[in-house]
């Protein structure tokens, strides 16, 4: 059983969503409370992000500066596993080439394949905070295309040296990623919509929007998309606003707008309260339109919306 699987045996549209690994050392309770207040809606899957390791600058007694390598949310296949195995849930980790070197890489498949995670979602990822652009670690993939090359060679039986696996496992199934608003690296649309059709001609099952806010927008892409020959399902990402800070931060982390009318909105708001029902009221309309429009499924960004997301499935599930 795989996403596409799950997705074309559900009657309706499909719930799922995406978790961070807790930060290091502080355990796995709050995440585990996210899951149990979750079940309520019979998630589809969860995806479990993960995050690479970066530099930090420490004082030493001395004076000097030491740099270090820390990764502040480890435990990206713990989690999927420890998910899967606690809460019966389809897990989908990320892999991506950011942070990873091909030995990295293909470890990491190893250990998915003992684990029985055979799903993935398959990313760049982001580049380093010090970098002014996204470079490779070591002989790493440099993009998404790379890795899925590297995925599909390790399931055809071989590691990336071209070393035949003496015992091959259950071949990995994965999804991509896409931009309904255009990746904020890509020259256009057009070319980005290219980017996507490699991959899906590549093997990728399935797409997953990066958050939108404005469904024409979705439907524009999921149109150009089709044009394009590109038939995988496309699944809209959903990301409520919660805070006020988040009127300013999403479009530059994000690259993504805000339609004026939801922004005419929130500029209303005094409160972060206030914003974050906005934000419930603006996201249930949403996700009746995708409903509605025969989405396959709801994929909800979980990280500081929870509650708000709880709130938003009670009302269309």
């Amino acid at each position: 059983m795989n996403v596409i699987d799950i997705i074309r045996n559900k009657q309706g549209t499909a719930f799922s969503y995406e978790v961070l690994p807790p930060l290091k050392g502080t355990g796995t309770e709050s995440l585990f409370q996210t899951i149990e207040r979750l079940q309520e809606f019979q998630p589809r899957y969860v995806n479990i992000t993960t995050h690479r390791s970066e530099y930090v600058y420490k004082e030493l007694p001395n004076g000097l500066m030491q740099r270090q390598k820390i990764r502040r949310r480890p435990g990206t296949i713990a989690i999927a596993a420890a998910i899967q195995q606690k809460y019966g849930v389809h897990v989908v980790p990320h892999i991506v080439c950011s942070g990873n070197n091909r030995e990295d890489l293909e470890y990491m498949m190893l250990d998915l394949q003992f684990l029985g995670v055979s799903d993935l979602l398959v990313l760049r990822g982001d580049k380093a905070r010090d970098e002014s652009t996204f470079k490779p670690t070591g002989d790493g993939p440099a993009h998404a295309t790379d890795l899925i090359e590297q995925i599909n060679r390790f399931n055809s039986g071989y590691f990336w040296d071209g070393t035949p696996i003496q015992v091959p496992g259950t071949p990995f199934e994965y999804g991509v990623a896409c931009y309904p608003e255009k990746h904020e690296e890509a020259a256009n649309p057009e070319s980005d919509l290219q980017a996507l059709k490699k991959k899906v001609e590549m093997g990728a099952g399935y797409a997953v929007t990066q958050m939108f806010f404005d469904n024409r927008k979705y439907f524009d892409f999921l149109e150009r998309a089709r044009q394009a020959g590109i038939d995988i399902p496309i699944i809209p990402g959903i990301k409520p606003l919660t805070k006020l800070s988040q009127l300013t931060v999403i479009p530059k982390t994000f690259h993504c707008d805000l339609p004026e009318e939801l922004h005419a909105e929130a500029r209303k708001c005094k409160t972060d309260e206030e914003l974050k029902q906005l934000g419930v009221e603006w996201t249930v309309e949403q996700c009746c339109e995708l409903m509605k429009a025969g989405a396959p499924s709801l994929h909800f960004y979980s990280m500081g919306a929870v509650d708000s997301i709880y709130q938003i499935a009670k009302k269309i599930y």
